[in-house]
């Protein structure tokens, strides 16, 4: 993006980040993963860490982490990014970032053992967790995050608590391990959200720089595609469905005092 100056000359004022490569995106449209990649990409480069950061995508679409990211990337097996995470972080120390990217059925599901676990060490990583309430790669299954009454293709009535159980709130679940330095819920509905999206990722991985122990971001996502929904409908589910069950805010957010 482009604007004329005093003197009636162009300048860039808005482009893409260093730490996207200049692909396309392959994305459903409406999907938000475009979004909090280039989140994730802005707060990199603002920080200046592009160059000593390492991504972890799990499985799913998260995966594609590598296909768009200007920077090493290490593909982990299912539900075993904050595993991977972990051998990563203490091999390369602490000079090095190292941040996942995980779904809801990669994170919470398979992957739940992982990721509580590495919480409760305090492992000095991030993890960025895209909730959309569904498995999005696979077809479209209820994922440990769907919403009660929520069809899926394993769910065609609706999510029932009496036979599924109910929605976990990942955010909440990990603010009470002594280990997680900051833990936050965002979303992408609105531009206000995406602001305070943009703040928690530059938030959670200054509080890696500066050796505080595990942070952790969850973004509320649309998946238009497997919730059969255009994307404006989908946007407002965010907001009028997601939300109300998975609120917004800082759970979370450990001290220098503290830490000492």
């Amino acid at each position: 993006m482009k604007e004329t100056d005093a003197a009636g000359e162009m300048k860039k004022v808005y482009g893409r980040p260093q730490s996207l490569r200049d692909v396309q995106f392959h994305f459903c449209p409406g999907c938000n993963h475009g979004n909090v990649h280039k989140l994730i990409a802005e707060a990199l480069d603002e920080h200046g860490i592009r160059e000593k950061t390492v991504g972890i995508p799990g499985v799913g679409c998260c995966v594609f982490l590598y296909s768009y990211f200007n920077i090493d990337v290490i593909e982990a097996p299912h539900g075993r990014a904050c595993a991977v995470a972990t051998g990563m972080k203490r091999v390369l120390g602490d000079d090095v970032v190292i941040f996942t990217y995980q779904g809801d059925g990669d994170l919470a599901a398979i992957g739940l053992a992982e990721t509580v676990h590495t919480a409760n060490r305090g492992e000095n990583i991030t993890v960025f967790f895209v909730n959309n309430t569904v498995y999005g790669m696979t077809g479209g299954q209820m994922a440990p995050t769907t919403l009660l009454g929520q069809k899926t293709t394993t769910s065609p009535y609706g999510r029932d608590f009496m036979t599924d159980g109910y929605p976990i709130r990942m955010a909440e679940m990990l603010a009470t391990l002594e280990g997680a330095a900051f833990v936050a819920r965002v979303a992408c509905d609105t531009p206000k959200n995406l602001f305070k999206a943009k703040a928690a990722v530059k938030k959670a991985l200054r509080m890696q720089m500066d050796r505080m122990g595990f942070s952790f971001v969850e973004i509320l996502s649309a998946c238009p595609t497997d919730w059969n929904l255009t994307p404006l409908e989908a946007r407002r589910r965010v907001g009028g469905e997601m939300i109300p069950y998975f609120p917004l805010g800082v759970f979370k957010e450990r001290t220098t005092a503290d830490y000492l």
